[in-house]
């Protein structure tokens, strides 16, 4: 009689699937409860992670990012802003420097704001941040985003020589909407455990 038959065979799948998925919730609710930690403290760096912006203009969810870094930079968390961020199809600028003309036009000095070489994903934007601390001995960041972020931003980060801080961003329209947070929250139970196994 052969080991695997049938019924074996659909037994061990079940187990798998059953393992896969509880998994997969225990990686969504370590997001989840990353999301709603303020890690905020003092940092060499505070770090924004782009989003969408149209003609020079940040959208909703960057000006969120923004305005939150700006007020972290404010109340003396870290003497410069870090701007991460790509250009999207059709586009002539940078996220990343949209920021920055946002930041200094909010107020904040020019020479505390930088934006930083675009990159093409995250994993890139915050290499680009690693890059920017070559030679220095301190590289504390605080990182701002939105919360579902905050769990890959800080694997990605600590691999990359960092030490990070996150600092999600309070009044994101993501988290103002629950579905389509949770949404976010639930994709995030996917890409964390493939950046903790392929992203090095």
């Amino acid at each position: 009689m052969p080991f695997w038959t049938l019924r074996r065979a659909f037994g061990a799948a079940a187990v798998l699937a059953l393992s896969l998925a509880v998994g997969w919730a225990a990686v969504v609710l370590a997001v989840a409860v990353t999301a709603a930690r303020d890690q905020a403290t003092t940092a060499d760096a505070i770090v924004v992670l782009g989003a969408a912006q149209y003609n020079g203009r940040p959208s909703p969810v960057f000006r969120s990012r923004l305005d939150h870094a700006a007020a972290l930079y404010q109340r003396g968390y870290a003497p410069v802003v870090l701007v991460t961020g790509g250009v999207g199809t059709g586009d002539t600028v940078s996220e990343s420097e949209v920021g920055r003309r946002y930041l200094v036009r909010a107020g904040l000095p020019e020479g505390a704001v930088t934006a930083l070489p675009a990159g093409a994903s995250t994993s890139s934007s915050l290499d680009g941040v690693a890059r920017w601390f070559t030679g220095q001995s301190n590289r504390r960041v605080l990182l701002v985003s939105d919360g579902f972020h905050m769990l890959r931003l800080q694997i990605i980060a600590s691999r990359l020589g960092l030490v990070p801080f996150t600092s999600p961003t309070p009044n994101s329209p993501i988290h103002a909407n629950p579905r389509l947070n949770a949404g976010y929250l639930l994709a995030e139970g996917v890409k964390v455990p493939l950046t903790w196994l392929f992203q090095h």
